[in-house]
Parts: structure tokens; sequence; C-alpha cells
């Protein structure tokens, strides 16, 4: 027992009672900090997976929006190519394309009205009110032409009277469009402005009786707005 005591008391063996209690508080130790890292590794992969899914939902919410600079100037350029192509450049342009019209279908023009309805946005419309009169067949075309002619036209109201054997009368009602400045340039009066009257009906704008072989078109329902004036035409369409 002394012989023990003695190796324990002397310096060696107080070395490796430090040494071991060293080693035991480093086992603790380790064993703490691999709990530590186990718990705070597995609360990162739960936050890792949370942050992905958001990232996730987040590319699918926004993937509309991808190129969108792009879309903006290639619509602007379409709008650009039909404002050319389609829209007239000014207001003699239109006066000019529907006098072709009425050449091709051999019809003739008992009045026209011309107002320009207040401006708004990039084009100012322009509402045409007229009368024509000639064969059936020949009101028909010019009807076509203006559909289909590459001006923009929109035809608002139609009435058709008359026998399809003989002469015909036709109310028209139809819109195109200009750029704001070529319609401030164009002098036409503007529609529901005061001082301006409504367009006075002629001969050809009264009802007539109804023979048998009369075609009746009716009035296709003009969008509500304000009452359109007028400007007679005395030359061109």
């Amino acid at each position: 027992m002394n012989w023990i005591r003695e190796k324990l008391l002397s310096a060696v063996g107080l070395h490796a009672v430090g040494f071991g209690i060293l080693a035991i508080a480093t086992i603790v130790l380790g064993v703490r900090v691999g709990l530590d890292w186990r718990t705070i590794s597995s609360g990162n992969r739960d936050e890792i997976a949370s942050k992905q899914a958001q990232l996730r939902a987040l590319t699918i919410q926004t993937a509309p929006l991808r190129g969108l600079g792009g879309k903006v100037d290639e619509s602007r350029k379409q709008i650009d190519a039909f404002y050319a192509k389609r829209i007239p450049p000014s207001y003699s342009a239109i006066l000019e394309t529907l006098g072709q019209l009425k050449a091709k279908g051999q019809v003739a023009l008992s009045r026209a009205g011309y107002t320009q309805a207040p401006g708004s946005g990039d084009l100012t419309e322009i509402r045409i009110d007229a009368g024509l009169s000639g064969d059936y067949a020949g009101i028909m075309r010019f009807v076509n032409g203006l559909e289909r002619n590459q001006t923009f036209f929109i035809i608002r109201a139609m009435a058709l009277t008359g026998q399809q054997s003989g002469t015909v009368n036709l109310r028209l009602q139809v819109s195109t469009w200009l750029r704001p400045e070529d319609a401030a340039a164009s002098g036409l009066p503007i529609a529901g402005a005061p001082g301006t009257q409504p367009p006075a009906a002629s001969e050809t704008d009264a009802k007539e009786p109804e023979a048998p072989g009369t075609t009746r078109l009716e009035p296709i329902p003009r969008p509500a707005g304000p009452s359109s004036a007028s400007l007679s035409s005395q030359d061109g369409f």
C-alpha cells in the first residue's frame, strides 16, 4: 500500500492522474459536441429544405415575367407596324380611300358628315356618317371594299333600303382613326362640343315605304357616347 501511495504521489503518478482526468473530460466534451452538432445539423437541413421550397415557389410565380422587357418591346414594334400600315396619315387620305371605293362600286354619294371623337390615347376616332345610292351589287362592292381595305375601318351601323332589282339607298356609320396631331390638323369638329349641330337628314335618309322585295339591314348597335356633330364634305368623298 505504501508503495502504491508513493507511486500515486510521485510526479509521474500525478501526471498520469491528470492525464486520465483530461481524457475523461475530453471524451465527455466530445460526446456533448457531437450531440449538439447533430441537433444543429438537423435544424439546418430543415431550414435549407424550407428555403429551397420557397425558392421553387418564387421561381414558378415569376416565370411569366421572364423576358417581359423583350415582350414589351416586341408588342410596341407590332403596334407601330399596325399604325404605319393601317392608320391613315391624314384626313385627306381618308377622303381619297373612300373616293376610290365609291368609284369601284359605282355608287353615288348623297351626303357625308365627318366628326372627331374627343381625343384620348395614341389615336383619335374619326366618325363618318354617309348616305349612298346605287344598284345592290355596287353597294355590296362598296361595303366589302370598306371591310377589306388596308385602311382600318369599322362599320358601326348600316341600314339598306330599296329593291335588289333597282336603286337602293345605304345609310352608313363608319369609324376610322388618325394620330392626334393629324386629327387636330384636319379641322374636323369634335363630337359633342358646344356649337356643333347634328347632321340634317337628306331626302335619301327619309324612310321609304317598303315594297315587296325590299331588303333592309337593321342598324348595328353603336357604342354609347356623345352624339356626333357633322361637317359636310363638298369635295372628295
